[in-house]
């Protein structure tokens, strides 16, 4: 029997179409599963494929050619510890083991000094795409050595999406250690903004317009055709238009509204507060999530707490359709920004040095954020790397002013009638905060320095100044 060019452990639905995609573009992959019936399993529905199955790790590391690669697709925590503490010993020096699960990057880092001492090869490589996306072309964002990644860069290209612009795959080299995770984690953070923005867009349309799904999907199917256009706004539509097959209603109408999260938008908020980077539309979103939590409070509060005399809308229809449209369009722009500025942060913060152009571009395809607006701000950064705010990109800034009016009258118009827009919200006030030459922040320095001795600095002379202000 041959030797295989890669293992893969864990046999869940994202591991599986991995090993397919890998197997389509010419690999031989020797898989591996705790539970062994569901390898068999796999490899019996899957005739003919260049396949080797593998009852234990010590027959997977025997299966591989040298120097060889594995890589790990099974749940993020303790279980990557876990299949890296039984495979470790087994390798060899300058083998590589990827984790190409949705960990921390924080355990990504711990990782790669601990398998270093061991003179193993580690990368922390995220994917994004989903389950089709595992199984016809990800977006890849691997870290690690990056002699490391060279060895595997034919394999991960070959297997990623390709941007429909330029053919180009979506996966590139990220940066050392956690670079990989790290930029995964972000763009989960994005994700969960774009998502919450989309949310309040249907919010407005619905609880303003009294609009039915079908006119949304409709609504929705144009505005993928113009700027919108996004895998995010294309799936929208889709959902609009499922019936239920019991009660002949759109299913949308009958889920509950309570969101999960999984966490990579949490780590988002939380790191973004370690290292000092504002990124409020991604904070709302996953405060948005939580409150959604709170099911059976809010039924209850909904019985005792007044709202607005007005909650339907009486202006022209079609007008606060598109209002919202470019609304949501201004608001995707500030979160992105957002986030963008985050990565250049942390960049600087873990030594990363990332390629803003380059992360961009890589999330053309493949991806959950996949829009057809990431090949703007992949010119935004090509343009000038070291751009500190995609708000300041003359394109993009322009694209922002044009919007901006209706963008203001959105949010007014949400508020007035009790619809909660808070990513709507925090976008524009993000916008109209990174705007200001002077901010309130002068009185929260002065409270701080009477209470506590704090002190603060002056706008005309340089130094730390302590005041009695009460004298």
């Amino acid at each position: 029997m041959s030797q295989a060019n890669v293992g893969l452990i864990g046999l869940a639905v994202m591991g599986q179409n991995l090993v397919l995609n890998m197997e389509r573009n010419g690999y031989t992959v020797a898989v591996y599963n705790r539970t062994t019936s569901t390898m068999q399993n796999f490899v019996a529905q899957h005739p003919g494929k260049k396949l080797i199955p593998c009852v234990t790790l010590e027959e997977l590391v025997a299966s591989l050619e040298r120097p060889r690669k594995v890589l790990i697709m099974v749940k993020a925590g303790a279980g990557v510890d876990a299949v890296i503490s039984g495979l470790a010993p087994l390798l060899d020096e300058g083998d590589l083991i990827m984790d190409g699960g949705n960990s921390y990057y924080r355990d990504t880092e711990r990782r790669s000094v601990e398998l270093a001492a061991q003179n193993l090869n580690f990368m922390g490589v995220g994917i994004s795409g989903g389950e089709e996306g595992a199984l016809w072309g990800p977006s890849i964002m691997p870290g690690g050595p990056r002699e490391t990644w060279r060895s595997v860069q034919d394999m991960l290209g070959a297997i990623a999406a390709k941007a429909p612009e330029d053919g180009k795959p979506c996966v590139a080299y990220l940066g050392p250690r956690g670079a990989g995770h790290y930029v995964k984690m972000v763009h989960n953070g994005i994700e969960y903004g774009d998502m919450q923005l989309i949310a309040e867009a249907y919010a407005v349309l619905q609880g303003a317009l009294g609009l039915t799904a079908a006119e949304l999907a409709e609504i929705f199917g144009q505005w993928n055709q113009g700027e919108l256009d996004s895998f995010l706004i294309d799936i929208t539509a889709t959902i609009f238009k499922k019936i239920d097959g019991e009660t002949g209603q759109p299913l949308v109408d009958l889920v509950l509204d309570k969101a999960a999260q999984k966490g990579t938008g949490k780590w988002t908020s939380q790191d973004a507060f370690d290292i000092g980077a504002p990124i409020p539309t991604i904070n709302s979103a996953v405060v948005g999530r939580i409150i959604s939590s709170l099911k059976e409070e809010r039924v209850a509060a909904s019985k005792v707490l007044p709202g607005p005399e007005q909650t339907v809308y009486d202006g022209d229809r079609d007008e606060l359709i598109d209002m919202v449209r470019q609304a949501l369009y201004a608001s995707k722009i500030s979160a992105y920004a957002q986030g963008m500025a985050m990565l250049r942060i942390a960049s600087e913060e873990y030594g990363y040095e990332l390629n803003l152009a380059e992360i961009a571009s890589i999330w053309r395809a493949g991806c959950i954020i996949r829009a057809r607006f990431l090949n703007r701000i992949t010119e935004a950064f090509t343009r000038k790397p070291g751009l500190p705010n995609l708000l300041l990109d003359e394109s993009l800034g322009q694209a922002v002013a044009e919007r901006l009016p209706a963008w203001r009258k959105v949010v007014q118009i949400a508020i007035g009638l009790g619809i909660p827009v808070p990513a709507f919200s925090v976008s524009l006030a993000y916008y109209d905060s990174y705007r200001s030459a002077r901010l309130p922040a002068n009185l929260i320095q002065a409270q701080r320095d009477l209470f506590g001795a704090h002190t603060y600095e002056r706008t005309d002379k340089a130094g730390f100044f302590h005041t009695d202000w009460e004298s």
